[in-house]
């Protein structure tokens, strides 16, 4: 599989103040349904909301974005893959998506990143030492190795600085190549992982054959090539059993090729041009891909490779097939070449690829067992019928087993059939099981199937199938805008980053939220042990409250008012009784009219009283139906009464690595402070993770109001609410800020306490 990341498109630099807006959609939807953008206002659009939302992508700074690749859907909606550097290094898993909806508003990000990246660029081990250490971990014969290359691995989802070392040569059966990149910690020198470039069939025995099939060739003169003018000009070579030199593309004199036995040479490459031919179809006419690489580009194929070579394996730009145990079972199987195709559709769509390592190194997997299988569902042979096998003809461990299962992968003895704790820990191959279980149980229903059993993972409740067209369609999707280079079933630090989050996304876009499609992936996930806390689909009547607008500040003995609407999201229209709770003493709520229809809009008046306290209030404003009650909720600022507030409004510089303090008086303030005292303090400076705010009270406590949080956003404009009432309000307070970094500062602008 291809690592390296081409950073092309227009680079955005980040860590300085960004000034951009997203594009929003116009208040009032045209006669018409307005054309698609094109990929260049796509990107504007996205590149706009990468500079207006930096913390939506975890931005650090000092990092720069290119855009990898655009893809416009026919509705309008775009999305925008982009690769990062980090201090001019490369970031391997820092790659994300933004999402914009028809007409341009933002619609989200897809992000690998936990948090923003904050690491030293200064290797400690140096590049020689990583190479010997990278050599040392190649197995067979060493023919070269590059330089190794210092860069940001954050494949975790955090960062480390690293090396990346490609040592090249040939595995231990002297046959296959091997392209494998060494990564270790540029700190420690530890050994991090590794990867191959070539993708290979593991096993020791092979057979084949499709049956009679027709394939598109050439004609020159009076001699047919097995070149395909109707699938990119993808070729089909022989190898003669050799390893390297020439390839020669077959030719026929009268364009019947091959006998259905290994007699003839041409039968081996009839199955590997079809399967070719068959795996372009199905991307182009099924999921609208022009081929494997996505610009029409046919795939070379390469067959009799090696001698008894029991392997076939995808390098980045080519399959290459081996004759398998003696000469006799070449390993061209359908099912094979477009598992191993659909590796190449991964690497691309994805900008450096699902990381071949635990979890998401198990969705690249499966994603090509998936996609395999729907070739050979797509080529509909009777030779071959589609099925849910994997390399079910090449008796790959030669006692007439497939090598992986995909209705109860545990069949083949190492697969995980349901996600576990340790799924992130074993071979990619092996880590691949709950994503085929899940898509089986998508596709075909889990229990007894035509095509199997499928067992369910715990107490999961029984799934109905939607069938493997509208299956295929959700996963393709998922891989097409929304999966990032370290996607994993379940994360954490990230729950956004994952396949379930992700293919309930592709669902709700193809589908619609809460359809069966919907609901049924939900299932099929929970039928493999990946839970998740995404959308739950109601049941029933059901509607939705929202307030506008959702703030207001008062003085105290004064009133704020806002519309309250409701809206039908499930079932029939009910009637809908309004509360209000959260209330700050003295305070009191009114509904205008007390209920409505679900659909309709109600006035909401807050008054409050001279006494209620000042600060402010997250008051719930609640709508009651039949059987569920739907809130949303209003910020309500109560102002201080005077002589308990005071602003500093004189700048105050903060050095790096510096403590600085501004000082506000209260007097005629004769009471304690609130509960609810409010701090509003508006500091300028770049990146806001470097500072820690605090309060001092007169007599000398601390009161930390934030604490290096805010990553690489600019500035901190907020206010801050905190409990002060066992504090004398008259007296000398100070604001204290402490710069805890190096390379960014600014000045304290304003601040007011109201106790």
């Amino acid at each position: 599989m291809k690592k390296a990341i081409a950073l092309t498109g227009v680079t955005l630099l980040v860590g300085s103040a960004l000034a951009a807006t997203a594009a929003s959609s116009a208040a009032a939807p045209p006669p018409t349904p307005a054309a698609p953008p094109s990929e260049a206002q796509a990107v504007d659009r996205a590149d706009d909301i990468v500079a207006a939302r930096p913390a939506d992508i975890e931005a650090g700074a000092g990092e720069s974005y290119s855009v990898y690749r655009t893809k416009v859907d026919a509705n309008g909606a775009a999305h925008v893959r982009y690769t990062r550097e980090y201090r001019g290094l490369r970031v391997y898993g820092g790659d994300f998506v933004v999402h914009t909806k028809p007409g341009g508003a933002y619609d989200g990000t897809s992000v690998g990143l936990d948090a923003p990246l904050t690491l030293g660029t200064t290797a400690k081990v140096s590049a020689e030492k990583a190479e010997k250490a990278a050599k040392a971990r190649f197995s067979g014969e060493i023919t070269g190795s590059a330089a190794p290359e210092l860069f940001v691995d954050a494949s975790t989802g955090a960062g480390r600085l690293a090396w990346e070392t490609v040592v090249t040569g040939w595995a231990e059966d002297k046959q296959t190549p091997s392209t494998l990149h060494v990564i270790s910690d540029a700190q420690t020198g530890a050994y991090i992982g590794e990867f191959d470039d070539v993708e290979t069939v593991a096993g020791t025995g092979a057979s084949v054959y499709s049956g009679s099939v027709s394939v598109d060739t050439t004609l020159s003169g009076s001699t047919y090539s097995m070149i395909d003018p109707s699938h990119g000009s993808g070729r089909t070579c022989d190898m003669n059993n050799r390893t390297s030199g020439t390839c020669t593309t077959f030719t026929d004199a009268d364009n019947n090729w091959g006998n259905g036995a290994t007699s003839d040479r041409a039968s081996a490459a009839v199955d590997a041009h079809f399967g070719a031919a068959k795996t372009f179809d199905y991307f182009k006419n099924v999921h609208g891909r022009n081929g494997i690489f996505g610009n029409g580009t046919g795939v070379p194929s390469r067959v009799h490779y090696g001698s008894a070579y029991v392997n076939a394996f995808w390098d980045g730009s080519q399959m290459t097939y081996g004759d398998g145990s003696g000469n006799t079972r070449p390993l061209v199987s359908l099912d094979v070449a477009g598992h191993e195709m659909a590796h190449g559709v991964t690497e691309n769509v994805v900008s450096g690829g699902l990381t071949y390592s635990g979890e998401s190194g198990g969705l690249n997997e499966a994603t090509s067992d998936i996609f395999g299988s729907m070739v050979e569902f797509y080529a509909n042979t009777s030779a071959d019928p589609g099925d849910y096998q994997i390399g079910e003809k090449i008796n790959i461990r030669g006692n007439g087993t497939p090598l992986r299962y995909m209705y109860n992968p545990t069949l083949d003895g190492s697969s995980h059939g349901c996600w576990a704790t340790n799924t992130n820990s074993i071979d990619v191959h092996y880590s691949s099981g709950p994503a085929n279980h899940f898509f089986f149980n998508l596709a075909e229903g889990s229990g007894a199937t035509a095509f199997g059993t499928s067992p369910l993972c715990g107490s999961a409740a029984a799934v109905t199938g939607i069938g493997r067209d509208k299956a295929a369609a959700i996963w393709y999707r998922a891989l097409d805008v929304y999966f990032t280079s370290n996607t994993r079933y379940v994360n954490s630090s990230t729950p956004a980053n994952t396949s379930r989050a992700y293919t309930l996304r592709a669902a709700t876009d193809l589908y619609g939220q809460c359809s069966t499609e919907y609901r049924t992936v939900q299932a099929a996930w929970t039928s493999v042990n990946v839970a998740g806390n995404d959308t739950a689909c109601p049941v029933g009547n059901d509607f939705s409250v929202s307030v506008a607008p959702a703030s207001a500040a008062v003085n105290p003995g004064s009133s704020a008012t806002a519309t309250v609407s409701t809206a039908v999201t499930n079932g029939s229209a009910q009637t809908v009784t309004f509360s209000a709770s959260g209330l700050p003493t003295g305070a009191t709520a009114t509904f205008s009219p007390a209920s409505v229809t679900a659909g309709g809009t109600s006035t909401v008046t807050i008054a409050t009283s001279a006494s209620t306290p000042a600060g402010t209030y997250s008051v719930s404003l609640n709508g009651a139906g039949g059987s569920v009650t739907r809130s949303a909720t209003f910020a309500l600022t109560v102002n201080g009464p005077a002589g308990c507030s005071a602003t500093n409004g004189n700048d105050v510089a903060i050095p790096d690595n510096t403590t600085v303090t501004s000082p506000v008086t209260i007097s005629g303030c004769a009471r304690n402070a609130s509960a609810t005292s409010s701090v509003a303090v508006n500091i300028v400076h770049t990146y806001s993770g470097d500072l820690v705010v605090a309060l001092v009270a007169p007599d000398g406590s601390v009161y930390t109001l934030r604490n290096r949080s805010g990553g690489s956003a600019d500035n901190i404009v907020t206010t801050f609410t905190t409990n002060l009432s066992s504090e004398a309000a008259n007296g000398t307070w100070n604001l204290r800020v402490q710069d805890a970094a190096s390379a960014d500062t600014g000045y304290i602008n304003t601040w007011t306490l109201t106790l």
